[in-house]
């Protein structure tokens, strides 16, 4: 097992291209003339709306691409986290094998309590300056106060229409996370690979049973089994990736965007469209270690050093600046909340640092 399959800076770099696809997708797909996403269900009228502007590219076309593919971010993440949690909690003292048996790991109680005090942390500040900002512009969302308290216990996953209840939606994530962090806990962690796979094939096996534009379906990706197929990848490279070389990687870069573009295509295909982001994203990062790439891979470091707050703090620029985009200024209000959403998550990122939780 080779633990610089990915270094410091590479992981950085792939959070970085993340976060970039989930902000401006985020923004992209709530404005009407632009290509709505497949993110929890599968539309084919998406799909073929999406064929339509390819084959006949307006000025948008930037944007029908981030909206389009932006929110597979969310399985980028999921495959580092996974990442994270072996080279964490798996490898020996001197990093260069893997620790056997469940002897030395903390409690469910410890290991739980730690990554939800983690997750509070960096999503309190956000919440708390979202709500204040909803509430003072217009079409502000009304919150139960069940839904107040699913979202401070990261439990809201799994209530009912998540769609109508998790404000602002990305925040969905942190729930996610927690019940991914247990499923590791539990079922992962020093387990013999067949756990892993077996989640994975029982996980993927059943979103077939649901129709591709259920709620259903939608209920169930909204919880950690429509996250499970990155973050079981994300888990066995760890365990028993191999370093590849340039050529391989960029072969690998250019068959995974093949891929994603097919299966993108068909519900089938669909779902196994986050296996060919993380390696196509994988692939990029290391072609961007290249002398020739330096600049753009030190750029995707630095944001990949403020991914967590911008994360939580581009919903606040969105509610501000999408009112420009609709009335017809797309760009301007694109670009205000580009430069903004950066800015104040260099400010989010200080702040999350001080507040006062280990």
């Amino acid at each position: 097992m080779n633990y610089q399959l990915l270094t410091r800076a590479e992981c950085k770099a792939m959070r970085g291209l993340a976060i970039i696809g989930i902000f401006m997708h985020n923004y992209c797909h709530w404005l009407n003339p632009v290509v709505k996403e497949n993110e929890y269900q599968y539309f084919q009228s998406n799909t073929d709306w999406f064929r339509q502007v390819l084959s006949a590219p307006d000025e948008l076309l930037p944007m029908h691409l981030l909206s389009f593919f932006g929110h597979y971010g969310v399985p980028v993440f999921l495959f580092l986290s996974a990442y994270g949690l072996v080279m964490k909690y798996e490898t020996s003292a001197d990093e260069q094998s893997l620790q056997r048996g469940r002897s030395g790991l903390e409690s469910v109680f410890s290991f739980m309590k730690h990554h939800y005090k983690k997750l509070f942390k960096m999503m309190i500040l956000g919440f708390v300056a979202f709500t204040m900002i909803d509430l003072m512009t217009p079409h502000s969302h009304h919150y139960e106060a069940s839904d107040i308290v699913a979202m401070l216990g990261m439990f809201n996953n799994l209530l009912p229409h998540p769609d109508d209840i998790i404000w602002p939606g990305p925040y969905w994530f942190f729930g996610l996370m927690l019940q991914l962090y247990l499923v590791f806990r539990l079922f992962i962690a020093r387990r013999h690979w067949s756990w892993t796979v077996g989640l994975m094939v029982v996980c993927v096996a059943l979103q077939f049973c649901f129709g591709p534009e259920s709620e259903e379906l939608n209920r169930y990706r909204y919880n950690f089994m429509g996250g499970m197929l990155p973050f079981g990848l994300g888990i066995l490279y760890a365990r028993y990736g191999r370093p590849m070389d340039l050529k391989t990687h960029a072969a690998l870069f250019v068959g995974s965007v093949f891929m994603i573009f097919w299966f993108s295509m068909s519900f089938t295909g669909w779902t196994f469209v986050p296996v060919f982001i993380c390696t196509a994203t994988v692939s990029l990062v290391k072609l961007f270690s290249m002398r020739p790439f330096q600049h753009v891979n030190k750029a995707l470091v630095w944001t990949g050093g403020i991914s967590a707050a911008l994360f939580v703090c581009h919903p606040i620029t969105r509610k501000i600046f999408i009112p420009l985009s609709r009335q017809g200024d797309y760009y301007a209000g694109f670009l205000l909340y580009i430069v903004t959403s950066v800015c104040l998550a260099w400010a989010f990122r200080e702040i999350i640092k001080r507040i006062p939780i280990k």
